[in-house]
């Protein structure tokens, strides 16, 4: 099954959720950051959130960007969500690898580490983007957001996430949901929602059985009666252009451009979240600078 995104709401209207299939998106994010499995892990998690987070938003042209700084060996991951979900990210050393848990699964929270913060920026194309951040708990990502959403904007939230690499590397699996009450529910909908997680299991296990995110939803939330509100193919989307890294090359302004132009004859910019790579001559570069003396 294609990566697709499922939100819901419980028909006694006490909770609402999402979930999301996400294994071709974190594959391709895999095979551009070429990363090793416990980066690909952490990686596929973010994007996961990432992309629930911004289905959120339905604003045309809103976005989303989860920043997870934890001080460990991974470095920071960053991912970031149109309003359909569509997400892109990348992570600074993707070549970590880390000896496994006893348990015998990839040591996420060690390679993220848990001595920083968790960023939520959304852009709303009001005049300031809205800014929220927490303090890491664990590194897991998972209890991260959900502290994040009761911490910063008091919601509470219970949020599974998980990807399964296979021998290869390759991703096996990845996805993830996020649970939130609704105003008004009480102790006895925490309870079911808590017994209902704690029967249902690892998100891995869930999406091994199925990897349609409805299934996940109806298995996690089994003591509710569930209304299916949208359900939307997602994908790894990147935004980038030849236009946008011009506005790049733009925005060193004219001494910088120029130190660049004599230094090498052409510049080679490569987006950070895909492997797309675009290749200004120097002749290209002359224009450009031409043109912004022009307009000073």
């Amino acid at each position: 099954m294609r990566d697709r995104l499922v939100r819901a709401i419980s028909r006694d209207g006490s909770v609402k959720a999402v979930a999301v299939s996400s294994r071709e998106l974190t594959e391709r994010a895999r095979q551009i950051h070429r990363t090793l499995p416990v980066a690909t892990a952490a990686l596929g998690r973010t994007l996961a959130a990432c992309s629930m987070m911004g289905n959120a938003l339905k604003g045309e042209g809103s976005s989303v960007t989860l920043q997870i700084k934890g001080g460990g060996p991974l470095g920071t991951l960053l991912a970031v969500s149109d309003n359909q979900g569509n997400v892109r990210g990348t992570v600074d050393h993707p070549g970590v690898d880390l000896p496994l848990r006893r348990d015998g699964k990839l040591d996420v929270g060690a390679a993220v580490g848990h001595e920083g913060t968790l960023t939520v920026i959304r852009d709303l194309h009001m005049k300031e983007p809205y800014v929220g951040s927490v303090g890491l708990l664990g590194g897991e990502i998972a209890e991260d957001l959900a502290a994040y959403f009761v911490e910063s904007e008091q919601v509470p939230t219970a949020c599974g996430l998980g990807v399964l690499v296979d021998r290869d590397q390759s991703v096996l699996s990845a996805g993830g949901y996020l649970i939130q009450l609704l105003p008004g529910a009480g102790e006895d909908v925490i309870a079911k929602v808590e017994g209902g997680i704690m029967a249902a299991g690892s998100v891995t296990g869930l999406l091994q059985k199925s990897d349609d995110p409805e299934s996940l939803l109806r298995r996690v939330l089994s003591d509710f009666e569930l209304d299916i509100l949208e359900t939307t193919p997602i994908a790894y989307r990147c935004y980038c252009s030849r236009e946008r890294m011009e506005r790049a090359l733009i925005s060193l302004g004219p001494e910088q451009l120029q130190s660049l132009m004599e230094e090498q004859d052409a510049a080679e910019l490569t987006c950070r979240f895909c492997d797309n790579v675009q290749t200004f001559t120097h002749q290209q570069l002359e224009a450009l600078l031409a043109d912004m003396k022009k307009k000073d």
